[in-house]
């Protein structure tokens, strides 16, 4: 009886954490994305003031659901201008240095929260990905 009893305890558990570990799995795969197009093309500070330089990004956003694809595409000339601010500002060793492009990234993805949450009070997105970084 008691076996029974712990058999049906272990059992209720492992359903339970199965179920808990579904959720999860969900939630987890539930992220969109979204691409800007066309790429991201903009001058960047130059060392040497006669060459100007120029940053060609292609940029995918990740967000925490699908549902908020449709909301950053609506504010995605915001978060563009914001992404080509940052750009602009960047010295040519940054731009041109793999420490400083994933510095770059991250200084891209606080702005754009910031953005996000100055006008929809959620910060919405989760990650920001470069999948083209061209420089000249």
């Amino acid at each position: 009886m008691i076996k029974r009893f712990f058999n049906a305890l272990v059992l209720i558990g492992f359903l339970a954490s199965t179920q808990a570990h579904a959720n999860v799995a969900v939630k987890k795969f539930n992220v969109g994305y979204y691409g800007f197009e066309p790429d991201i093309i903009t001058n960047y500070v130059s060392a040497n003031a006669r060459k100007v330089g120029f940053v060609r990004i292609t940029v995918e956003l990740m967000v925490e659901d699908v549902s908020y694809v449709s909301i950053v595409e609506h504010h995605s000339p915001l978060l563009r201008d914001a992404i080509i601010d940052v750009l602009m500002r960047q010295p040519e060793q940054k731009v041109k240095s793999m420490t400083g492009r994933e510095e770059i990234r991250v200084l891209i993805l606080d702005r754009l929260k910031r953005v996000m949450e100055e006008e929809t009070g959620n910060a919405l997105i989760q990650d920001i990905l470069f999948t083209k970084y061209l420089y000249h």
